[in-house]
């Protein structure tokens, strides 16, 4: 699995969540032997206690820190009632699917009293990722932060803070969330909403019953703070804002930017954004809040998450200020904030955007409705790419291609629409049934061939904003617009100079994105929108990248403890 320090996680009860790192020596004494044990325990966080699954009783998990160059051994033990699959949500995972986590796609879940080690290296990666269970909507509780830290001598390419903070952004609910999902699926319907926001597992004082369930970071005058925001909500991008303090954008999914100042940052879920704040206001309790970003006809979400700045030696008993958040349907604003994200593109961290395309791709995102006798109205929800619903196997796909299995999927996943339409054009509202074949359908790519894929947003039911997760890669956002892509106009003004490269990307409400990759990684990837509901309606797919001419350009042969289904 190549060089490196070998930092095992083998998580267990007795794990100390640390909020932030203070210095480079308190970071290294944190790389240590653990074990990430799967279990049920009881939480409250909004009037009640309730039984969650976690990982080592923890609510959010433990915070895992490493350093660029590590091999990392995360062995995961599930004694919840669930199988669990674990996604290192950004980790490129070079020619090691294996260790992605998406279930039956890279591999089986571990069943109830079964053990599975991750085992992989973090290479030429450094900053915010993040962890969180791949299967069902098990997400909502089982998820942590993923810190990497950069090689030791080679500093921030930013002014060095003082101290650094993990925010968790999260969803509660009160009941059970996979028997609300049931309740749902059952319907044909969307399941309720959640009860709640949370940052780093508390709703805050906004809630009912949580006045001793707040997030409290304690500042000092004159003193600048690395804030590592991640957004882990289920189904809504967040706008977050602290009250009376600007923040100054410096990473984005593990990738340095620009820096830039701004009073609020956009974050959908899946992403992770870190901020420079500096503590230069009057000596106060200040608010840090989040509520959902939703400029789409659909139910409005408008729960606000509050957390608290307080500089030192401020009584508690002072009023927190609120921040002036960005109105909940602020289209403007998001697209404006998502205009200033750049990717820093210098000597030591250069752009390597590709300007030759050797496969052009166009996917169409858009809901249906389809025949269900049991469901409620007699019909069920569903989402497609190019009108066509994935199915989700029974076997892992990583598996049926590296062992050549047949009758598992096909290769047939079309490169564009089959009938072209305007697509952001008036609601469309007949012939809304997608397709949905026996098996799984997957595009193949030819080995370190480079990719532009454009995502366009449809009016099939409704239009909506969709944050799309690229897993085994990261990618560059070459070009994103509002209406149906232009293939002749648009590519002209594609940003091939210092494009932000991401992981997750939001395809905006009635609008397009164009990426572009290239695909050095073999493997099965996932490619999914990271709204947990539109993925179970089956809004995602997977590439097949070919191996390499060489066995060091292929997929690593499979782990011995990989797993079965």
């Amino acid at each position: 699995m190549g060089s490196g320090k070998v930092c095992r996680w083998t998580l267990c009860f007795l794990f100390a969540c640390v909020v932030g790192f203070r210095s480079v020596a308190q970071v290294e004494a944190a790389l240590k032997t653990y074990l990430f044990d799967i279990q049920v325990k009881n939480v409250s966080r909004l009037c009640h206690a309730k039984p969650i699954v976690t990982v080592n009783g923890m609510f959010p998990g433990p915070t895992i820190y490493v350093r660029e160059g590590d091999r990392v051994q995360i062995n995961v033990t599930n004694h919840a009632q669930y199988n669990m699959s674990i996604h290192w949500h950004g980790i490129k995972q070079n020619r090691n699917g294996w260790a992605d986590g998406p279930a039956y796609i890279t591999q089986c879940p571990v069943q109830t009293g079964q053990s599975y080690t991750y085992d992989f290296n973090v290479t030429e990666q450094r900053g915010t990722l993040w962890w969180h269970a791949h299967i069902f909507w098990l997400r909502a509780t089982v998820y942590g932060a993923f810190v990497i830290m950069p090689k030791p001598g080679f500093p921030y390419p930013f002014p060095q803070p003082h101290f650094e903070f993990n925010l968790v952004l999260g969803e509660w609910w009160n009941d059970d969330v996979e028997e609300v999902v049931k309740q749902g699926n059952q319907l044909g319907l969307p399941p309720r909403m959640s009860d709640a926001h949370t940052i780093n597992g508390k709703p805050g004082p906004l809630f009912p019953c949580s006045d001793k369930h707040t997030f409290v970071i304690q500042v000092e005058q004159g003193n600048t703070y690395l804030l590592r925001i991640i957004n882990a909500a289920l189904n809504d991008e967040l706008f977050f804002a602290i009250a009376g303090h600007s923040m100054t954008v410096v990473e984005i999914d593990a990738v340095y930017t620009k820096p830039f100042a701004t009073d609020a940052v956009l974050i959908a879920p899946g992403q992770t954004t870190n901020v420079l704040v500096r503590a230069d206001q009057q000596p106060g309790r200040y608010f840090m809040a989040a509520r959902p970003f939703m400029d789409a006809q659909i139910l409005v979400d408008n729960k606000t998450v509050t957390a608290i700045l307080q500089y030192r030696d401020v009584p508690n008993t002072i009023i927190p200020r609120m921040p002036h958040l960005p109105a909940q349907n602020d289209t403007a604003f998001a697209l404006s904030y998502n205009d200033k994200l750049r990717s820093l593109n210098s000597p030591q961290f250069p752009v390597t955007v590709p300007l030759k395309v050797d496969r052009h791709l166009f996917y169409t995102i858009g809901f249906g409705v389809n025949p269900c006798p049991s469901c409620q109205n007699g019909t069920a929800l569903t989402a497609s790419l190019n009108n066509i619903t994935f199915v989700m196997p029974r076997t892992g796909l990583l598996q049926a291609h590296y062992f050549n299995l047949k009758g598992v999927f096909t290769m047939d996943f079309p490169d564009r629409p089959l009938a072209p339409f305007n697509y952001t054009g008036a609601p469309i509202t007949t012939n809304l049934r997608t397709m949905q074949s026996a098996l799984p359908r997957l595009s193949k790519v030819a080995y370190n061939s480079t990719v532009e894929l454009v995502l366009q947003d449809t009016n099939l039911l409704s239009v909506e904003s969709h944050p799309f997760h690229l897993h085994g890669y990261n990618f560059f956002v070459v070009g994103s617009g509002i209406g149906n892509f232009d293939p002749k106009n648009d590519p002209a003004k594609f940003n091939l100079v210092d494009p932000p490269e991401r992981n997750t990307v939001g395809v905006p409400t009635g609008g397009w994105t164009a990426l572009r990759f290239r695909a050095d990684n073999p493997g099965v990837w996932f490619m999914h929108c990271h709204l947990e509901l539109h993925t179970g309606w089956g809004l995602k797919t997977a590439f097949v990248v070919e191996d390499g001419p060489s066995p060091d350009l292929s997929v690593l042969p499979p782990p011995k403890d990989l797993p079965p289904c």
